[in-house]
């Protein structure tokens, strides 16, 4: 794989975090901590991590495929769940990893304490399902460092500060929560541990001879998380730009060296000798099944009636993501509206929606769950034009059709159908020469 055309010198990095008494903090994912087994190996690390002469803060998500199962459940019980009712029913999972990971360390000679999102300070907002994170206040975990404690943290959850709810921090939320301990600790690294090496320049499930990249800017791995990578979560890697919270996304699995994902380009950056400054990169290919597509049909194509469909969405709390508005039909006077967002959110955007229907006057409202979303990542693509070329001409070849298209200066987005989404993704690897030698390793886990 291509290079950056800035050189990281991430061993400073690594030789940093091998100094004694750091602070870390690690984060452990479902996968990792599937059943007995990966909880006593997770526990073993932590221990090692504790030995070394580290101060440790480790982070869980719900073991395996509970959150998905608990979210079966409840829809066997009720399809109008209150909202307060599933953040008390989902929170359960990582309480329960908290817990029991603490007993395995205690078992192996180190001493743990566990704390729920609430307990460990995590302060958020009041909005259930997708809460945000306001403020820290760690005083609890800096307690139980401070008297030789390893500190384990339900991810994914929090509490609102005056009403103390408990709420959770949406799909991904436990990367959220182990950056604002990192940041608010004041951590020397957070390291994300999964269920892969590090970062790849597609999901090596999807390609299995997908790259490991060494080191990522944290621009570039923003419009992967952004564009479907699961790897690590958007709000995760926002916070640890804005906080300059260094990651180092691993393998439980595995010693392996992973990932690197750089916060800020402000200093360990040299110029690489004998590479051209404006060479087209690319660091991967993301994709994302989780996305529905919305068009809004007959809009009367006057000011102001695109402004009040966004209002309405946005006072549902959905998160809009790619938009086309297409030019008005002749003679018509109106035109249509196309966007994608979540498909949890779908229902409730389409039922504002239609109350707002006859104030904005459009015709209909056109749903469509069956699409996925693929994106090309690199720096200095906007300036390449040969980039898009090889792009559509790789989905053409493919027979990819393609429903819609946004781009940004490191980003070629499409939307297209979902059953030929996997074809695209290898396709596009393919065409820009990301395939690597070996397989990737996929140690656990099924990606669901």
């Amino acid at each position: 794989m291509s290079l950056p055309t800035t050189e990281v010198k991430t061993e400073d990095l690594t030789a940093q975090t091998a100094k004694t008494k750091q602070l870390i903090v690690q984060k452990f994912g479902g996968s990792s901590v599937s059943d007995a087994e990966g909880i006593k190996r997770v526990a073993r690390r932590v221990v090692d991590a504790q030995k070394a002469g580290n101060e440790v803060v480790v982070v869980v998500s719900a073991m395996g495929d509970t959150t998905d199962e608990l979210l079966d459940l409840a829809a066997q019980v009720t399809d109008s769940a209150p909202a307060r009712e599933m953040d008390m029913l989902l929170s359960a999972g990582e309480r329960i990893s908290m817990a029991l990971l603490a007993m395995a360390i205690n078992k192996f000679g180190a001493s743990a304490q566990s704390f729920t999102g609430s307990q460990a300070g995590m302060i958020t907002d009041g909005i259930h399902g997708k809460a945000r994170i306001i403020d820290v206040d760690p005083h609890r975990i800096r307690t139980a460092l401070d008297k030789g404690h390893v500190a384990i943290v339900a991810g994914f959850q929090g509490m609102t500060r005056s009403t103390r709810e408990i709420t959770t921090l949406g799909r991904g939320g436990s990367d959220t929560t182990a950056v604002a301990l990192a940041a608010a600790l004041e951590a020397d690294v957070c390291e994300i541990y999964t269920d892969v090496d590090g970062i790849y320049t597609a999901d090596p499930r999807v390609v299995s001879t997908a790259t490991k990249i060494d080191r990522i800017s944290s621009e570039e791995m923003l419009e992967l998380a952004a564009s479907g990578a699961k790897i690590l979560h958007l709000r995760c890697v926002e916070y640890a730009r804005r906080f300059g919270v260094p990651l180092h996304v691993r393998s439980s699995f595995s010693q392996n060296e992973g990932t690197w994902v750089l916060p800020s380009a402000d200093d360990k950056i040299t110029i690489q000798e004998g590479v051209a400054l404006e060479q087209p990169i690319i660091s991967g290919v993301a994709h994302d099944r989780s996305e529905a597509k919305v068009t809004v049909v007959g809009v009367p194509d006057i000011p102001g009636k695109a402004a009040a469909i966004f209002q309405v969405i946005a006072k549902a709390h959905s998160n809009i993501d790619m938009i086309v508005q297409n030019v008005s039909t002749h003679g018509t006077g109106r035109t249509d509206i196309s966007f994608t967002l979540p498909i949890v959110e779908g229902a409730d955007a389409l039922t504002a929606l239609r109350a707002a229907q006859p104030e904005i006057g459009f015709e209909s409202i056109e749903y469509n769950e069956n699409v996925g979303k693929l994106s090309l990542i690199g720096a200095g693509m906007r300036s390449h034009p040969g980039v898009s070329a090889t792009f559509f001409k790789a989905l053409s070849d493919a027979g990819i059709n393609i429903n819609m298209i946004s781009t940004s200066e490191i980003r070629i987005s499409v939307v297209t159908h979902a059953d030929l989404l996997d074809d695209a993704v290898r396709a596009i690897h393919k065409a820009f020469d990301l395939d690597g030698d070996a397989e990737a390793t996929v140690y656990g886990g099924t990606g669901r």
